[in-house]
């Protein structure tokens, strides 16, 4: 893959996992305890249902009529849609707290990642990147909007500057932070398609922090630091076994989606890894197979891949 230009294939799959971000920092606060450590926020108001559920989601809707001037009423039902997949809903619901209240970088960055997310063509549409700017111009430290702020330097040819901020960021990352493997992983990934060397960096940096176990049979996989205190304390009285479904439907999402662009080889990848990190061995190699018949050019990428990944034969 060049390095002279971004690659807007490769570009949309690295944002594809925002959508599973909320689901990895979820397990992540349950398996801790639950509650965020940022006590200073007050709690969003949580229905009976899970919040991705259609009743929950309809409750949360009916928050918003009964009390429309609630900022809080709205990211609730923003975290939520965007749970279920459904962006565009969900930057509408970002979109309408942001405009209750303006100073809480938390929702301009929330806004942004769903209008990411909602837009199949452009990986970096321009009201996001506006959003974004705006949630660093309230707080400088927001790491959600620090993560896209390089991946738009990324899209624009600037891999070196990208890989430059996504340090800095993994540089103010708590070591116990539940996106720290993955924006690690995201710097490497970045770097090797573009042969950047970042040994000597890498090697200086903090050293990886083990997490402690996530939700039965499932690791991290997204590269996107996403959820605040909020998100977390919001959804964390999620029981693990709603959690594996949550994630099982953002992985089987992802899959329809590599369906329709085959195409796609780190797409592909992705779904395998996500498939063994599941558990869910038969369908990973059910992925290669399916992979490699889209994509028979790759097929050595594809199956040294899925070596590494310990994909079963298929």
């Amino acid at each position: 893959m060049p390095s002279a230009k971004p690659a807007p294939r490769f570009a949309t799959w690295l944002l594809l996992g925002a959508a599973a971000v909320l689901l990895v920092s979820i397990a992540y606060a349950v398996s801790r305890g639950g509650a965020a450590p940022d006590a200073k926020t007050a709690a969003i108001p949580t229905a009976t249902e899970p919040p991705s559920t259609p009743a929950s989601i309809e409750a949360r809707r009916a928050r918003t009529r009964a009390a429309p001037g609630d900022s809080r009423a709205w990211q609730a039902l923003g975290e939520a849609e965007f749970a279920q997949g459904a962006f565009g809903d969900a930057a509408a619901a970002f979109d309408r707290a942001t405009r209750l209240s303006p100073d809480r970088a938390v929702l301009w960055s929330a806004l942004g990642e769903a209008l990411v997310m909602a837009n199949p063509r452009d990986p970096m549409p321009a009201p996001a990147l506006v959003a974004f700017r705006k949630a660093l111009s309230i707080d400088p430290k927001d790491p959600r909007s620090r993560y896209f702020a390089a991946v738009a330097r990324d899209l624009k040819g600037d891999h070196r500057g990208a890989i430059d901020d996504w340090f800095a960021l993994l540089d103010d990352t708590p070591a116990d932070a539940p996106w720290d493997n993955d924006l690690r992983r995201t710097i490497m990934q970045v770097a090797r398609i573009n042969k950047i060397d970042i040994a000597a960096r890498m090697a200086a940096a903090r050293p990886a922090t083990p997490h402690p176990p996530l939700a039965p049979g499932f690791a991290p996989g997204a590269a996107i630091p996403g959820p605040d205190a909020d998100q977390m304390r919001a959804a964390g009285a999620l029981p693990p076994s709603q959690q594996a479904a949550m994630i099982a439907a953002m992985v089987d999402r992802l899959e329809t989606k590599l369906r329709a662009d085959p195409a796609n080889v780190d797409g592909w990848v992705m779904l395998m890894r996500s498939r063994m990190t599941m558990g869910d061995r038969a369908q990973a190699s059910a992925a290669l197979k399916a992979a490699i018949a889209a994509n028979p050019a790759a097929r050595a990428r594809l199956e040294a891949a899925a070596a590494s990944l310990q994909v079963p034969a298929r």
